[in-house]
């Protein structure tokens, strides 16, 4: 049984952020492994705090809020990892972003305290992004952050599912389907 993580960046429980995540989890389910386990970790009802640079973490493992310990905790124990968010003037939106700032928990522990792995288990990684406009820069600028925000995390970013024109175009469901098909070919010879 594999265990997901779906760091969820979108405020609309019904947009085409979570319409995109939905028919993921809904083909991961049909064709990979129903028994798997999915812990969404929705970053607007989070209310995580942000970091304030107190050095608590260069000293001591961990953080002095308590906020991210269920973010940890996932992290800690999954094997695909969702980011699933909207494009916000070409980066994440601040709760998302709130949550990817208190992961210097981790920096500092490899690089201050010497903890070679402060995520022990490695994992793939997905970037499902939706924008309301044909401009695929923002993606850009996010794909070049998660590089490097998912070092320190231990995973890989795998794959980039896009959904463009968001404004003016209803998503379409049979190309997304599509394009979810393939990512799930590929992770499956990664996870399986």
């Amino acid at each position: 049984m594999k265990k997901i993580l779906v760091l969820m960046g979108s405020p609309r429980h019904d947009g085409v952020t979570a319409q995109m995540l939905h028919c993921f989890l809904a083909q991961w389910d049909a064709h990979i492994d129903q028994g798997n386990r999915v812990t969404v970790i929705d970053a607007y009802k989070t209310n995580m705090k942000p970091c304030i640079h107190c050095g608590h973490c260069k000293h001591t493992p961990g953080c002095m809020y308590d906020d991210f310990i269920p973010v940890d905790r996932g992290l800690q124990e999954a094997d695909l990892l969702i980011i699933a968010s909207p494009v916000y003037c070409l980066g994440f939106p601040a709760p998302l972003k709130a949550i990817f700032d208190r992961t210097q928990q981790y920096f500092e522990a490899k690089f201050s305290l010497g903890i070679q792995k402060p995520v022990q288990k490695h994992k793939y990684g997905l970037f499902l992004a939706a924008f309301g406009s044909s401009d695929p820069r923002g993606v850009a600028v996010m794909e070049e952050q998660l590089r490097l925000e998912f070092r320190v995390m231990n995973a890989t970013l795998e794959h980039t599912v896009i959904a463009p024109n968001t404004d003016t175009i209803p998503l379409n469901g049979e190309t997304i389907g599509a394009e979810m098909d393939r990512v799930l070919r590929d992770i499956k010879t990664k996870l399986c």
